[in-house]
């Protein structure tokens, strides 16, 4: 598959280096030389100095050729112009960064398609959408539904208290047991568990299950004392913040800590009441205590510096609140977020990078998620009337190592997938992998 990429930025060199690995034909094009030095002697790649928007200089990457052509520049106008004009020299996909929400709206997605824009992505919206599903629980680190919530995968830090702690899994019970475990973090390394696997405390374990035995689940993995978030705290008034104000369930209230004035004003002006806006340096404690800091079951830290957000919710966390977000940007930082156990982890480039990941499969996919910190990937599949999927039962289909189907929805309904289950046309299927393995499983369902 040949893939062009235009915008040398955080996001397009992030995309450039994980599509590389797929050994994928990848030209990243930008106008400013200095962001492409490094780039093609460390990956496998080609770097062209262009325009994304000169006809000369899609031509020089030959865009009509492209089965994808990807714009990424922080320029939303400029993203739309590149697609329309790579789509008009003749390539296949187009997909367009934006930052702009009335873009999204369904009215409007016939018109850009006509102007040549196949696709457009808002990183910030979601960014937004992922933390206000982290917070629901606070219990909870990740949260994903799979068709309407038929079927929900969580991620929950295992304390020592656990029921579950040190039991092999295949003695936790038997086809009856209402969830399944699709991988286990420990100690920086990303486990696809089998039956003699045990769960340990400090482990990060990713459950799914059905609606239903959400309290189940809360149970043996001893959060049952965590309270349920009403009260929000956000530092920094970010995009990404203003989204999350306006994603949050109404039963939450929130603060926004935001230490230009100016910001201030404007976030006044666009997030209704129920947002209370402060202007303060987020960092000063005193100020977060008398804001109420210790009465808050949820703690976001999104500021555009990544240890600024790490720190934040170090302190946050000392000062009682259960749930923190942070916002890291700098990928290397991701690891050290974890082990100084801060909660839950955002990244604009990883959530991007998995949507426009999912335009690259042949299969029938309706949704790819990047699990920050488990280094994985998790995809629902819809299955097709004679794939490779449907001939066997699970545990003799001979899927890819580190590679399990963690459950399946059925005429609406979610299903836990055990060993001896036959996948049917139709069927709705929920897969967890290692970091990019996705490629490697839509066989299966082609």
């Amino acid at each position: 598959m040949k893939i062009v990429i235009a915008g040398a930025g955080a996001v397009g060199t992030h995309l450039a280096k994980l599509l590389s690995r797929e050994k994928q034909d990848i030209i990243l094009m930008d106008d400013v030389e200095e962001k492409l030095s490094t780039l093609s002697t460390n990956f496998d790649l080609m770097t062209v100095v262009a325009s994304p928007t000169s006809i000369r200089g899609l031509e020089e990457v030959n865009a009509g050729d492209a089965d994808l052509f990807i714009a990424v520049t922080p320029d939303e106008s400029r993203n739309t112009t590149a697609c329309m004009l790579a789509s008009n020299l003749g390539a296949k996909k187009t997909v367009a960064r934006i930052d702009n929400y009335e873009y999204l709206l369904p009215r409007n997605k016939e018109f850009f398609q006509r102007l040549g824009v196949a696709s457009l992505i808002y990183p910030e919206m979601l960014a937004a959408k992922e933390i206000v599903s982290s917070i629901r629980m606070s219990w909870v680190r990740q949260w994903w539904e799979f068709y309407g919530g038929a079927l929900i995968l969580i991620g929950t830090k295992i304390r020592g208290n656990a029921e579950i702690c040190d039991i092999p899994l295949h003695q936790l019970g038997g086809p009856t047991l209402p969830y399944h475990v699709v991988a286990i973090k420990r100690e920086g390394e990303t486990l696809i568990p089998r039956g003699d696997d045990a769960i340990q405390k400090n482990d990060i374990v990713y459950f799914t299950t059905t609606r239903k035995y959400l309290p189940y689940i809360r149970k043996i993995a001893g959060k049952e004392d965590y309270a349920d978030v009403r009260n929000v705290m956000i530092m920094g008034g970010s995009r990404i913040a203003v989204r999350t104000a306006q994603y949050v369930p109404d039963y939450m209230q929130v603060k926004i800590i935001e230490n230009d004035l100016s910001r201030c004003n404007h976030l006044s002006e666009i997030l209704d009441n129920k947002t209370m806006i402060i202007n303060g340096d987020g960092r000063d404690m005193d100020l977060l205590l008398d804001e109420g800091l210790q009465n808050t079951e949820a703690f976001v830290a999104l500021t555009g510096n990544s240890e600024t957000n790490i720190l934040a919710c170090l302190a946050a966390k000392r000062m009682g609140v259960r749930k923190t977000v942070a916002e890291v940007e700098n990928i290397d930082y991701i690891g050290m977020a974890e082990s100084l156990d801060i909660g839950t982890v955002i990244n604009k480039k990883m959530i991007t990078a998995s949507h426009i990941y999912q335009m690259m499969l042949d299969a029938d996919v309706s949704n790819v998620k990047c699990l920050t910190v488990a280094d994985a990937d998790v995809a629902e599949f819809t299955v097709k009337e004679g794939s490779l999927i449907t001939k066997h039962p699970v545990k003799n289909l001979g899927l890819p190592k580190g590679t399990t189907i963690g459950g399946l929805i059925r005429n609406g309904e979610g299903i836990v997938v055990m060993g001896d289950t036959l996948i049917q046309p139709g069927d709705h299927v929920v897969v967890f992998c290692r970091s990019m393995m996705i490629k490697k499983i839509e066989k299966f369902f082609n």
